[in-house]
């Protein structure tokens, strides 16, 4: 039977409801219109296809539920007030102007998991091994979002061991008159463990482990796993979890990228035959592309030029000026762009993919949670192999790594991928945003845009350390409970 979806229309109320107009009818985004039989495992591709193809979306995960993990930090700001990444830059988020997007796409995501989950059971079929795949891609990619929204709107687990509000658990297609709560941060974490470890055990064959171009495989939700349980204070469990992804991923042919190949890795086209360091990316194409509000166009001087490196960020990096990583910055205006978004073959910067989940932060995972257990032995090996990469000439063998010599690394690493903002406060640490002590010509007119002095330094227990939840949602769900202090907010 021909499937009939709605992703489109749902696309196109998001960005209506995003836009706050007052004529739709407010339904909370935990309901989301779906109209699909799925008989057959071709079904279930389509749908899966689906989901991958709104996570395109710069709304999703080709835009706002990436660089929200830059730009509310202190290793990325926002090239000018009026620039995309503005307002989560500047924390002027308010329960009125909240932009729904944040909210309402992870919801739409989830509901297309949820009708996959309610019917692929009822498939016969000599494919299993396939059929457990797509399962186990459905549950893994449910736990994704769902674990961003909780990073986004509750606190960090650490702070209160998860006993504040995060987002809705929907394990369900839900009926659009259902009302659903805020769970706590800590029972989201939960539902987040169960449904990554689901997935990893259905994805634990051919078809799991094998390289699925853009597609979520066993070594990305175990690589995502590893992080989970580093933000849930599980150590040991991310230190086994991030080694058991290193080994699988390595024996299957990923590799990390050499010193040589790490500036301009990141516009091959990879296939099973050159599978590279990425685990799962959103793939953009000339045809399909997310438009001028994606990453690629927006962190690029050619595009939007919408966000730039701070110059502390600029000045920590600069402490090695051989780090193959500086290679690659991009430079006008007297600022600093990450050019890691970068376009394949004959495409144009919007068109780039967006990597979500690298072997190279399975390895500084498995660092972290290593000298986290006292683990120094692993530390060594795992922190070694990218500080290597960036600089053959630097070395920690021979060290006692510490905490803060892992988490410099990460943010060297990782920047513009969207995971600082959040590394920052997780463990109760601080976003601390101030000028580099050392003047670089290259970047003098970068400084921070004027903002409140309680925006320049805090950490979790800033209320604007978390977003509001969206006036929408609050409108159409009287079980929903805002974040605290935004309610009273003028």
């Amino acid at each position: 039977m021909k499937i009939t979806k709605y992703i489109l229309a749902s696309m196109l109320i998001l960005a209506c409801s995003s836009c706050g107009d007052s004529w739709l009818d407010l339904e909370p985004s935990t309901y989301a219109q779906t109209d699909e039989t799925i008989n057959v495992l071709s079904d279930v591709a389509y749908a899966l296809n689906g989901i991958y193809s709104t996570m395109q979306d710069p709304y999703a995960y080709s835009g706002r539920l990436v660089y929200y993990g830059d730009a509310a930090g202190d290793d990325m700001q926002a090239y000018s007030s009026t620039k995309r990444t503005g307002s989560a830059y500047l924390h002027s988020f308010t329960k009125d102007n909240m932009q729904s997007s944040y909210w309402s796409y992870p919801y739409t995501m989830i509901t297309e998991c949820n009708s996959i989950l309610e019917q692929i059971d009822d498939i016969e079929t000599v494919e299993t091994d396939l059929r457990d795949y797509y399962k186990g891609q459905a549950y893994a990619l449910r736990g994704m979002f769902l674990f961003d929204l909780t990073r986004i709107f509750g606190y960090p687990y650490k702070k209160d061991n998860g006993a504040s509000l995060g987002a809705v658990i929907v394990k369900t297609v839900l009926d659009k008159d259902a009302k659903p709560a805020r769970n706590t941060v800590a029972e989201c974490y939960d539902a987040i463990i169960e449904d990554l470890l689901t997935a990893i055990d259905l994805m634990d064959n051919d078809e799991g482990n094998s390289y699925q171009k853009g597609h979520i495989n066993r070594w990305g939700a175990m690589t995502l796993l590893s992080r989970v349980y580093l933000y849930h204070g599980d150590d040991q469990k991310a230190l086994d979890m991030a080694k058991a992804a290193i080994e699988g991923a390595e024996a299957e042919g990923y590799s990390l990228w050499t010193t040589e190949e790490y500036p301009d890795a990141w516009s091959y086209d990879y296939s099973s035959s050159s599978k590279g360091e990425v685990l799962f990316e959103i793939v953009n194409t000339t045809d399909d592309d997310p438009g001028k509000e994606a990453l690629g166009y927006l962190f690029h001087p050619d595009g939007y030029k919408d966000i730039c490196l701070t110059s502390s960020f600029y000045e920590l990096l600069m402490e090695d000026p051989d780090d193959v990583r500086l290679q690659l910055l991009v430079f006008s205006s007297k600022r600093a762009f990450v050019y890691k978004y970068q376009p394949e073959g004959d495409e144009i910067i919007q068109d780039a993919n967006i990597p979500l989940l690298r072997l190279s932060e399975t390895y500084l995972n498995a660092a972290e949670a290593a000298v986290k257990v006292g683990n120094n032995d692993d530390a060594v090996k795992y922190l070694d192999a990218i500080v290597r990469r960036a600089n053959p000439a630097n070395t920690v063998e021979g060290t006692e790594v510490t905490l803060e010599r892992v988490m410099t690394e990460r943010r060297k690493e990782l920047v513009g991928e969207g995971e600082h903002y959040y590394d920052a406060l997780r463990d109760g640490g601080y976003v601390d945003r101030h000028e580099s002590s050392v003047t670089f010509s290259e970047i003098s007119s970068t400084s921070h845009l004027t903002m409140d002095s309680d925006k320049m330094y805090f950490n979790w227990d800033y209320f604007r350390s978390v977003l509001p939840i969206p006036a929408d949602e609050i409108d159409a769900n009287p079980n929903m409970v805002q974040n605290p202090s935004y309610s009273s907010e003028n």
